[in-house]
């Protein structure tokens, strides 16, 4: 047993990773049943939607899980990129009949903050996972004080090495066959973004802490082909998207289990960061990263109505159909049986 799988006090670490907008703590509960080490993202979440998922999740299992937060600092506004987002997005208003006038800017996503430890903290959860690198000292040296173990995503080998200096518990190592977001926090250059097998092993040579693998990892196989490079654990999300427990939406859903999910892209339409998707209409019209779309987390604002519209006439065409490369491991199952079958490769 490694030392991180001995300070959580379980035998295998198969962390189910946190899906903002796709997953609530029904989900993160029947993986901890199942022997896995649920998460749930809370970048979305409501102060009081936080307080009652977190209770949820500390009433409800025993086993240790997961609460992920995102620690971007938000973009000052700037008017003329909006402006030309606006532009860029004009006609597909005009199609949908929609008035891209009445579209409030504004962000989606709040960052970790003191305010939001005062909610977490009563919980002192059991592991909390950051995204985009870590909050503030001040703000880390808390979460450590709550006995929490700390996690955070490394795209790079500098980013492991800045993580772990700045005495993160472990490190994700998130390789670019992942879905959703990136959690580079660097550099913004995406040449520096290298699949899971070939980041692995050289993390895991370079730093001291224990290092979990994700990223394409959709069944037991892949499951076994992390630990033999080195991994102390995975994380899987992709392969859970389908699951029962899950939010995702049907038009996701179908999308998921469709050969049209063999193409994906990193796209910055979404939100304003790169995060991989499968490739649908606004991706091929506009480009998967046009540089039109604002900072992030801004961009959300004005694409979000578009996507209302279409979803209603069944279509994603312009939504976030989040999934890493490998969506092969998405079928309709319970979680506990998608977890099961993971932990065959431990």
């Amino acid at each position: 047993m490694n030392s991180l799988a001995q300070r959580l006090n379980v035998d295998r670490l198969l962390l189910q990773a946190p899906m903002a907008g796709s997953q609530g703590s029904a989900l993160a509960l029947a993986v901890c049943q199942a022997g896995g080490i649920g998460a749930l993202p809370a970048a979305l979440l409501t102060p009081e939607a936080l307080v009652q998922e977190l209770t949820t999740l500390s009433q409800g299992t025993s086993r240790p899980w997961n609460v992920n937060f995102f620690c971007h600092t938000p973009p000052a506004p700037d008017t003329a990129r909006e402006a030309r987002w606006r532009e860029a997005l004009a006609p597909f208003y005009a199609e949908a009949g929609l008035d891209i006038a009445a579209v409030p800017a504004g962000a989606g996503r709040v960052p970790f903050s003191h305010a939001v430890a005062d909610l977490v903290e009563p919980f002192r959860p059991p592991i909390v996972s950051f995204h985009f690198g870590l909050p503030a000292s001040d703000l880390l040296a808390r979460v450590k004080g709550w006995g929490s173990v700390v996690l955070s995503s490394a795209t790079t080998v500098d980013e492991a090495l800045w993580l772990e200096a700045q005495g993160v518990d472990a490190v994700i190592a998130q390789g670019s066959e992942a879905g959703g977001h990136r959690g580079m926090f660097l550099t913004n250059d995406l040449t520096t973004q290298v699949g899971t097998f070939a980041l692995l092993p050289q993390i895991v040579a370079t730093v001291q802490v224990p290092v979990i693998a994700a990223g394409g990892i959709a069944d037991a196989a892949g499951v076994r082909a992390a630990l033999a490079l080195g991994a102390a654990g995975v994380q899987v999300g992709t392969a859970y998207l389908c699951s029962d427990e899950a939010l995702t939406s049907p038009i996701h859903r179908a999308a998921l289990q469709s050969e049209t999910a063999r193409h994906t892209a990193l796209t910055t339409l979404f939100s304003g960061r790169p995060a991989r998707g499968i490739v649908n209409r606004v991706m091929r019209e506009l480009g998967p990263l046009s540089p039109a779309a604002p900072a992030f987390p801004t961009a959300t604002a004005a694409i979000a109505p578009l996507r209302a519209h279409f979803e209603k006439q069944g279509s994603g065409d312009f939504s976030p159909l989040w999934s890493g490369q490998n969506a092969s491991g998405c079928r309709s199952a319970s979680a506990a049986e998608i977890t099961r079958d993971l932990l065959k490769g431990f």
